[in-house]
């Protein structure tokens, strides 16, 4: 087995993995705070670093915080591993959201993924360039929607029917969201507090509503 490793954001790749060895780290490693992705043999385990976990909280409150705000009914994902065996492909998002499947997973504690639609959206955060390419597993796991952050620029991603995906200004899920604008409240973070930032958001969410 080859190991390779990449100093940002603490990543270390593996090759020629099983996927019966991933099944298991994923069934027996207290994982908390590291990502798994897997990719025909490929594992990439990942430490975030400080500045990807403050980016990957700070969008899923805007999420969050604009759902309450808008009555919009969702459920949230979190980092749950979505998997196929049969592709050999797995992952496991910084956040992921149903929103127009939510009434289809809603008051079920344990999903499915081969009976269970995936998240509707997903978001991504790489501060440091992933060696696997994340978005060819999106797609092959069927999610209709990616939030991909760099630390500096959001871009949204929908699944087209080719299974590529392409980007796109406007958010399939929330179409009446600038995106410019959750770029720009996530700028600020260096300039104020987190609860000062969401407040700031929640009021101008109030503004979608008029």
């Amino acid at each position: 087995m080859a190991v390779g490793s990449l100093q940002s954001e603490h990543r270390i790749v593996l090759r020629d993995v099983a996927w019966s060895t991933f099944e298991a780290l994923l069934a027996e490693t207290d994982h908390r705070g590291t990502r798994f992705t897997y990719d025909h043999g490929y594992l990439e385990i990942v430490s975030p670093s400080d500045e990807h976990e403050q980016i990957k909280t700070l969008l899923g409150r805007m999420v969050e915080t604009m759902t309450l705000e808008l009555d919009i009914p969702i459920r949230s994902g979190g980092s749950t591993t979505l998997i196929s065996e049969l592709k050999e492909r797995g992952l496991e998002p910084d956040e992921c959201y149903y929103v127009t499947h939510e009434p289809m997973v809603r008051g079920r504690e344990r999903l499915d993924p081969t009976i269970d639609p995936p998240p509707d959206l997903a978001i991504e955060v790489d501060i440091s360039v992933s060696s696997i390419d994340k978005l060819v597993i999106y797609a092959d796991l069927g999610v209709p929607e990616v939030w991909l952050c760099d630390g500096k620029s959001l871009k949204v991603y929908q699944l087209q029917p080719d299974g590529t995906y392409t980007q796109q200004s406007r958010s399939p899920a929330f179409p009446f969201l600038p995106l410019e604008e959750v770029q720009d409240f996530l700028a600020r973070r260096d300039q104020t507090d987190e609860t000062s930032l969401i407040r700031s958001f929640w009021t101008w969410v109030k503004t979608l509503k008029r």
